[in-house]
């Protein structure tokens, strides 16, 4: 067996089965997405642990525009020192704790055109659980990023006996296995290989494309971020600027 190669194969069926089962409710999400935008609102993302890595695929990135705002929570997912000091104990301990997700959103004034982007494999976790709740709570509309097969058929992890999919108004399966990983290997306990990355950063793209061309549908041009590797263009520099100053003026109801 070639491991690589059936890593890849396994990967590509699930990209095919995204493709073929979730594109409506992509659209519908696009929709969501592109509907909040055009009223001055905003699109947040909220997903701890390796999840946050699908909220800065949206934004900030090359070919991204403004209107989503990745609210990332340093204490949930900064822990690539693993032990001591930032490492991964003590966001694995507060991802389960009850109540932090309110606190997260009471940092924030919410307007009436936001909507919500939770991303989570599982979708069972407190902290995520509470985040769809409370953007519920607030009005918003919430869209699920997750694995059906593991949030359906594990047991719920917060005391109401909630999971992500029970606070959403659209879920978009990402079809990755229960435990996310699809290759087994003889000699180990444990599969490797995860995939979510992979489906949940083809989500979010195709996402993001669907909700560019619903905004130019209705006559509204994205200010995009674009790629600014291209020394001594000015005409990218610029566009780098109008991107800055557009991103601020749309914050400006988070605060007030």
């Amino acid at each position: 067996m070639n491991a690589a190669a059936d890593y890849y194969a396994k990967t590509l069926q699930l990209l095919q089965e995204l493709r073929d089962q979730e594109l409506p409710n992509i659209e519908r999400a696009a929709a969501i997405c592109a509907d909040s935008i055009a009223q001055g609102g905003l699109v947040f993302l909220f997903g701890n642990g390796h999840s946050r890595m699908m909220c800065e695929e949206m934004t900030p990135r090359q070919g991204c525009f403004v209107g989503f705002v990745a609210l990332v929570e340093l204490a949930l997912s900064n822990h690539a020192a693993i032990v001591g000091a930032n490492g991964l104990r003590a966001p694995l301990y507060l991802e389960k704790y009850e109540g932090y997700s309110e606190e997260i959103l009471k940092g924030f004034r919410f307007g009436p055109h936001d909507a919500f982007i939770v991303i989570s494999t599982s979708g069972i976790r407190p902290v995520i659980v509470e985040m769809a709740a409370g953007a519920k709570r607030r009005d918003l509309r919430v869209i699920a990023i997750t694995s059906r097969r593991h949030c359906e058929n594990s047991v719920p992890a917060h005391s109401s006996g909630k999971k992500l999919i029970d606070h959403a108004d659209v879920v978009i399966d990402n079809h990755c296995p229960p435990g996310d990983c699809v290759l087994e290997l003889e000699g180990l306990e444990w599969r490797t290989g995860p995939t979510s990355t992979v489906t949940g950063g083809m989500i979010i793209n195709m996402l993001r494309c669907a909700a560019a061309e619903r905004l130019l549908a209705r006559g509204i041009r994205p200010v995009l971020l674009p790629s600014h590797q291209f020394i001594g263009n000015t005409s990218a520099e610029e566009q780098l600027e109008r991107f800055y100053e557009s991103y601020r003026a749309s914050l400006r109801h988070l605060y007030e």
